[in-house]
């Protein structure tokens, strides 16, 4: 049995990775977004950890911090695909988290806010989200294999698959 790197992406982080022995994760996901892509021919995954929709917020922060927000660090999540040698057309793409953890009242909608930012983005790059496990009050964790592209869910102890079957396809050429 082979030991697996472990690839801890942060709040406010990115990795893409082509090293397939790899697993990419992400903890503590409440109102933050969660976005993973893998190539399954070219073997790349990424995951992206952002907290906030939009860059225009903080300008400054947006340039220090691009993974910070959606509008500037989902274009660099691809990018850094296509760096790699993945191709839009063979992507899968799920995204997870938006939560309402900490806003019991829905004053702020952080969770809802990112959540509109990503589908507003990735609708016109022209990319099909394959999977969504979004909204709701748990936080949640996010392990990616980068070889197989398997995402594995945890809610505190309990845990899910997801499995992501991807067609090659055509997408817009519009967008990243």
């Amino acid at each position: 049995m082979t030991s697996s790197t472990i690839l801890t992406v942060g709040i406010s982080d990115c990795i893409v990775s082509k090293d397939a022995s790899a697993i990419i994760a992400t903890h503590a996901l409440g109102s933050c977004i969660a976005v993973a892509i893998h190539d399954p021919v070219a073997q790349v995954a990424g995951l992206l950890h952002f907290m906030l929709p939009e860059s225009s917020m903080d300008r400054d922060k947006g340039q220090a911090k691009p993974y910070m927000f959606a509008d500037t660090g989902i274009p660099m999540l691809f990018h850094g695909a296509y760096n790699l040698g993945a191709q839009k057309k063979r992507l899968t793409v799920s995204v997870m988290g938006g939560a309402q953890v900490l806003d019991a009242n829905n004053t702020f909608n952080i969770g809802k806010r990112n959540y509109l930012a990503f589908r507003k983005i990735i609708w016109k790059a022209g990319v099909m989200v394959h999977h969504e496990d979004v909204g709701g009050t748990q936080p949640r964790s996010v392990r990616m294999e980068v070889g197989s592209g398997r995402i594995v869910l945890s809610y505190g102890r309990d845990e899910r698959e997801i499995v992501q079957k991807c067609k090659e396809r055509t997408t817009g050429t519009h967008g990243f």
